[in-house]
C-alpha cells in the first residue's frame, strides 16, 4: 500500500511538471518531507553551503545556438510547440545537427567567472549534459559531445574542466548539473520505438531489461568520469527527476553515489524531487517556499525568463533578484540565479550589467545575507529578519520595490533592538520606543533607492 501510494505520489508530480514546464521550464513539486544525511562529511559540506546563499546555475548546450528552452522542444508532450515546418523526426534531425554547427569560439570561463563574482555568488552549478544528451565535457561513454564535433580542433574544447577551473580559481564551492534521462541514447528513447511516452523511456523496461540495465551502466559511468577526472567538486546536482525507482526507473541510485563519494567525500548530492538520502537539499524551482523550512534548500530561479541564452530575453531587475535573494535568505534558504552563455561563449552585456549591480548591493549589505541564519520572526510587511550566528545581532532589510520611493522613517514589532545602524555606512539612526513594543527609525535624507539594511544590536 505504501508503495502504491508513493507511486500515485510520483505520477501526480510529473503531471504537474509537465503541465507548467514550457512555459516556465521544467517545473517540478519539491518534495515535502527531509532525510538529513548521516555522514559527518556530507553535513559539514552542507552547513558550508548554507553560509553562501547565493550562487549560479549555467545552462549551456546546442539549445544556444537558435536561441531557444533548453532541450525540451525534442519531447513529444503535447504542450510543446515547435517549427510546424518539418515534421518531428525532421526536426529531431535538425535539433542533433546543432552539434555540427556549435562552435563557441569566444568561450571564456575567465569572463564568467569574473562577472560572478562580482555579482556577490559563492556557488556554481554547471549543466554538464541537459536531457537531451549532448554532453558539456569530454565523455567517454558516447561521441555525442562538444569535444568530439564542430569544437573538437579548439584547445578548450574539454569544457567543463576549464569551466571548473576557472570557477575555483575565484574561491567558488563548485558543482556539475547532470540530467538522468537521456534522450539521445538508444537505451532511453530506442529508435525500435516512437517516443509516446513523453519525457520518460519508451521501451517496456520489463520486456527489455538487458537495454535498461545497459543505460544504468551508462549513468554510473558517465557520473563516474564526471566525479573522477575533473578535479575536486563539492556538488553533483541530478535533474530529471521522473527517472526514479517510484517511476518504474530504477538507475540504483545507491551503487552511483556510494562511488561518488568514494572519489569525492563529503559531496554533496541532490535527486531532484527524489525524497531520500539521495536529496540532500532541496531545490523549489522558480518558486519560493511561502514559510521557513529547517532544512537545507535552494530555489533555483532564472535572471531571464529561461535557464539558457535565448533571443530578446525578458529580464527580472537587479532589485527584483535582491528583494528574491533577501525573501529566500530570511526563509533560510539559498539563492542560485540562472544565467545562459550565449553561443558564442559569452556572458552578454545586459546579464552582466544586472549582476553588476547585485554584486554592489552586496558590497554594501551583505552582512545581512551571508553567514546568516534564520530568526523566528522573519518577517513584518516589507521587513526581512536574518541574524547572525551568536545571537548578538539581527539584520533588517528593507524590500524596497521598483519605483517605490524612500521612506523616511520605519517601524516594527518584533527582533526589538538596542540601537540600530544603517549597514553600508555604519551610521547610528535615531530609534524610539513605544510602551507596546514599536520601535521607530529614521532613515537618513538622500539615501539611494534601493533595499537596503539595517543591523540591530541586542
Amino acid at each position: 500500500m505504501i508503495m502504491n501510494l508513493k507511486k500515485i505520489i510520483c505520477a501526480i508530480a510529473m503531471l504537474i511538471s509537465a503541465h507548467g514546464a514550457f512555459a516556465q521550464g521544467d517545473v517540478y513539486e519539491r518534495s515535502q518531507t527531509y532525510e538529513w544525511p548521516t555522514d559527518p562529511l556530507v553535513v559539514k559540506k552542507l552547513k558550508q553551503w548554507q553560509d553562501l546563499k547565493f550562487g549560479v546555475l549555467i545552462h549551456w548546450g546546442l539549445y544556444a545556438v537558435p536561441g531557444i528552452v533548453e532541450s525540451w522542444s525534442i519531447c513529444d508532450e503535447n504542450w510543446i510547440t515547435r517549427d510546424t515546418t518539418k515534421t518531428y523526426d525532421q526536426y529531431k534531425a535538425w535539433y542533433w545537427g546543432l552539434s555540427n554547427t556549435f562552435n563557441p569560439t569566444k568561450f571564456d570561463p575567465e569572463q564568467w567567472a569574473s562577472t560572478f563574482d562580482k555579482a556577490g555568488m559563492k556557488y556554481m552549478l554547471f549543466t554538464t549534459k541537459h536531457h537531451d544528451g549532448f554532453c558539456m565535457y569530454d565523455s567517454k561513454q558516447t561521441d555525442f559531445t562538444i569535444a568530439q564535433h564542430a569544437f573538437r580542433d579548439n584547445p578548450k574544447r574539454d569544457v567543463l574542466r576549464y569551466v571548473l577551473q576557472a570557477f575555483r580559481n575565484k574561491g567558488f564551492m563548485v558543482g556539475e548539473y547532470y540530467s538522468k534521462p537521456d534522450w539521445h541514447s538508444q537505451d532511453y528513447w530506442w529508435d525500435v520505438y516512437p517516443i509516446k511516452r513523453g519525457r520518460n523511456v519508451n521501451y517496456d523496461i520489463k520486456q527489455w531489461p538487458w537495454r535498461w540495465n545497459r543505460f544504468k551502466n551508462f549513468v554510473y559511468a558517465q557520473t563516474e568520469e564526471l566525479l573522477r577526472d575533473y578535479g575536486k567538486v563539492d556538488i553533483l546536482w541530478l535533474d530529471g527527476g521522473w527517472v526514479c525507482k517510484e517511476n518504474g526507473q530504477d538507475i540504483n541510485m545507491p551503487r552511483i553515489a556510494s562511488r561518488a563519494r568514494a572519489l569525492q567525500p563529503g559531496l554533496i548530492i541532490v535527486d531532484r524531487t527524489i525524497h531520500g538520502p539521495y536529496e540532500n537539499y532541496q531545490t523549489p524551482e522558480r518558486t519560493i517556499p511561502e514559510q521557513q523550512l529547517n532544512y537545507p534548500w535552494e530555489s533555483c530561479i532564472p535572471l531571464s525568463n529561461d535557464w539558457g541564452w535565448v533571443k530578446n530575453p525578458v529580464w527580472k531587475s537587479a532589485t527584483k533578484v535582491i528583494n528574491t535573494l533577501v525573501e529566500v535568505v530570511a526563509k533560510g534558504g539559498n539563492l542560485v540565479l540562472g544565467v545562459g552563455p550565449t553561443a558564442d561563449g559569452r556572458i552578454q552585456k545586459e546579464a552582466a550589467c544586472r549582476l553588476d549591480s547585485i554584486g554592489q548591493w552586496l558590497k554594501r549589505y551583505g552582512k545581512a545575507i551571508y553567514n546568516t541564519v534564520p530568526t523566528p520572526y522573519y518577517q513584518e510587511g516589507k521587513l526581512w529578519f536574518t541574524a547572525d550566528k551568536n545571537g548578538r545581532q539581527r539584520y533588517a532589510i528593507y524590500a524596497l520595490s521598483d519605483g517605490e520611493e524612500m521612506p523616511s522613517t520605519l517601524s516594527w514589532h518584533t527582533n526589538v533592538p538596542k540601537s540600530v545602524m544603517l549597514l553600508g555606512v555604519n551610521k547610528r539612526l535615531k530609534m524610539t520606543k513605544t510602551n507596546d513594543g514599536k520601535v521607530t527609525i529614521k532613515l537618513p535624507e538622500g539615501m539611494k533607492a534601493e533595499p537596503f539594511a539595517l543591523q540591530l544590536n541586542l
